[in-house]
């Protein structure tokens, strides 16, 4: 990265300060563009959900390594549930997503219950031994009574396709038949997965993050309080493919010994620590053992943390800064924090990330842990919360005694609940992460990169006001 005509900056930068210069370019598709990253994650997406609660769960994390990206599951689950977690998601199907399913004697208010919960828009009516006889939708279901069984609603021809169908054919099929969805069986006939004409496309784009064994990724974040080693222990006995060591300051002498304790059971996979925002951080980090930093203090929409203390820096330059320090250690980054729309992606990268970790922007989608609400004007949202916030602390405390939970909650910092409404044009995670990738493939072709490798030795950066900036913005209704 260099900054356009010499421009040294005088002040630290957010991604709204800064801007992408074209460059000569002999990308002709964005198609041609390689997003792997090389940081160990083992993603072809450089995105990774934070470990929030209310973003990062089973669905979150089979969806976004189906797309190449990776889910970092919060510290706040247990150990035994975070084994349960990861065997799940290791057992989806790395192409065909996994179903919603009832029967046929089940309630129409049970689907319409259900369907909020993916993106395909579909239950599939299933027999005792887990056949598809059809399929229910929200149109299927609409003017009809609630208590209708949904045997007296379901499509019951559907399209049914081996579980080998190349996404290319399943589109055509859907295509030709002007069908929503498909379903996959195996040789048995058991259902088996379910694909949308988009999700087709979506895998012939999109490449999966998986392990050695062929199987969806994730990781899991520990703390830096109390048995770190055991709990570091337990993650790898589940089979995580990435240890976050994760806490607001990572630059404390306690991240130092949890780290250490993390290396001192010579864990498989590589580990990640954070947040620090400055170079001594992540020579610090590395030094104790950390293989991926994690950088950010304040940037995110749920975090309290600069109006609250003041500590904090400006994401660009922070990013920027320990990116150097990390390449020259052999070391990464993972930027955090701050990532509001699809540029922010780009600008990070350009930076010198090699993943970018998106939380709130996330948490109002289909594939988040919350429950779809309504606000009063009858918009689709869920909630979101800081993990620093009342709410999260009060779960991560619940085994204290009821003074020292009162005491520590005399100082939590973030959000508690926030709206995080869906939009109605990209309800789904996946959507997101079309504009994200679209952005970001068109970026490394006006920067000439076709890897990020490139794209980060080749990015011409320069330095906006606020006008600039709002020069940018679309104005879809007109001035």
């Amino acid at each position: 990265m260099r900054f356009l005509n010499g421009q040294q900056p005088t002040t630290d930068l957010t991604y709204d300060d800064v801007f992408l210069a074209p460059a000569r370019s002999g990308v002709e598709s964005r198609f041609d563009v390689d997003l792997s990253t090389d940081d160990g994650s083992g993603t072809t997406l450089p995105i990774v959900v934070a470990n929030m609660t209310a973003v990062a769960g089973r669905r979150m994390a089979e969806t976004i390594a189906r797309r190449g990206g990776l889910v970092v599951l919060p510290q706040d689950v247990a150990p035994e549930a975070v084994a349960e977690i990861v065997s799940w998601v290791k057992s989806r199907h790395t192409v065909w997503d996994t179903p919603l399913v009832l029967h046929e004697g089940d309630a129409v208010a049970d689907a319409l219950n259900l369907l909020p919960k993916r993106a395909h828009g579909a239950v599939v009516i299933v027999d005792d031994a887990d056949r598809p006889l059809g399929t229910v939708d929200e149109q299927s279901c609409t003017g009809v009574d609630r208590f209708a069984r949904l045997g007296e609603v379901a499509d019951h021809e559907p399209v049914t396709l081996p579980l080998d169908t190349k996404p290319r054919e399943v589109f055509e099929k859907l295509h030709q038949q002007g069908r929503g969805v498909a379903l996959a069986t195996d040789d048995d006939g058991v259902l088996a997965g379910i694909m949308t004409r988009r999700g087709a496309l979506r895998s012939e784009i999109y490449t999966p993050a998986v392990d050695p064994s062929g199987r969806l990724r994730v990781a899991a974040a520990v703390g830096v309080s109390g048995d770190v080693a055991g709990k570091a222990s337990a993650l790898l006995e589940a089979g995580v493919d990435m240890l976050v060591a994760d806490t607001a300051h990572g630059h404390q002498e306690k991240m130092i010994s949890a780290l250490r304790a993390i290396r001192s059971i010579s864990p498989s996979v590589p580990v990640v620590a954070g947040n620090v925002v400055t170079a001594e951080g992540v020579r610090d980090l590395a030094e104790a053992g950390a293989d991926v930093i994690k950088v950010g203090v304040g940037p995110g929409a749920m975090c309290t943390t600069r109006m609250m203390t003041g500590v904090g820096r400006p994401q660009f330059s922070a990013v920027a800064e320990c990116a150097e320090t990390a390449r020259e250690l052999g070391k990464r980054i993972w930027a955090d924090g701050g990532v509001r729309h699809p540029r922010d992606v780009a600008l990070a990268l350009a930076a010198g990330a090699s993943s970018v970790m998106v939380g709130s922007w996330f948490a109002g989608t289909y594939e988040s842990p919350g429950d779809m609400q309504r606000d009063e004007h009858g918009n689709a949202y869920k909630e979101s919360f800081g993990m620093a916030s009342k709410r999260a602390v009060t779960a991560r405390t619940r085994s204290d005694s009821g003074f020292d939970q009162a005491r520590k909650a005399l100082f939590e910092e973030g959000i508690s609940s926030s709206r995080m409404k869906l939009d109605p044009t990209a309800p789904g995670v996946e959507d997101l992460l079309d504009r994200i990738s679209s952005g970001l493939r068109s970026s490394c072709t006006y920067a000439g990169a076709r890897s990020l490798a490139e794209y980060h030795e080749r990015a011409l950066v320069g330095i906006q006001s606020a006008a600039g900036f709002a020069e940018g913005r679309p104005l879809p209704a007109g001035w």
